[in-house]
Formats: structure tokens, C-alpha cells, sequence
């Protein structure tokens, strides 16, 4: 609720990395690995803000932040084939509206 995001590992109760304050605040509302690249994962908060973190790259901040402007998204999905190497990733918002937007995702972020 507060914008922080923790890394655990399933055999212990304290996390690996945890990043504070990294929504400046506002509250996560999905947050998913990539399927197709493990060290990547996005995370959506509640001003319609998508953080996108590649760990391989940075371990401290997020590397991209896009902001969806013309309508609230109220939750995010991806989409994707792991067991082929095409870097196809796929992003579906739902918007309050109901309305579903499916994006591609930089093949950077996508890839193996």
C-alpha cells in the first residue's frame, strides 16, 4: 500500500532486496515477472503508472516508467510464450471503463 516492493526467497522470511518508496507513494496494484526474461518484472500503481524493473540492468531503481494517460487502469496482466526464444511479451491493461488495451513490450525487456 505504501509503494514497496520486497524480493523473497521461498525458505526465508526476510527479503533478498526490497526497494522503498518505489511508487513515490502510491500503492502497487499488480505487479508480474516477465515470462519470457526472468530478471524482469513490472509493477502497476494506482495512478495508472507501469514501473518497469530489469535487475540485470539496474537493482536499484526501476529502468523505464510509462504512464498510461487517458484512462485509470485497474489492473495488468502479461502475456507470453517462455518456452520460445521470439521475445514476444505482451502487456493487457483493463481500464475502469472496461476497456482492454494489449501492448507489446520492448523486445530489450523481452528477450531471453
Amino acid at each position: 500500500s505504501d509503494g514497496s516492493i520486497r524480493l523473497h526467497q521461498m525458505t526465508s522470511e526476510y527479503p533478498l532486496m526490497q526497494w522503498n518508496d518505489s511508487t513515490k507513494g502510491q500503492p502497487i496494484i499488480a505487479l508480474q515477472w516477465a515470462l519470457t526474461r526472468p530478471a524482469v518484472f513490472f509493477a502497476l500503481d494506482a495512478s495508472s503508472n507501469i514501473y518497469i524493473w530489469d535487475l540485470l540492468e539496474n537493482d536499484l531503481l526501476p529502468v523505464a516508467k510509462q504512464t498510461i494517460p487517458s484512462e485509470k487502469v485497474s489492473t495488468m496482466t502479461l502475456l507470453g510464450e517462455p518456452e520460445k526464444a521470439n521475445g514476444l511479451l505482451g502487456m493487457v491493461l483493463a481500464k475502469e471503463s472496461g476497456q482492454i488495451d494489449i501492448q507489446y513490450v520492448k523486445k530489450k525487456w523481452a528477450l531471453p
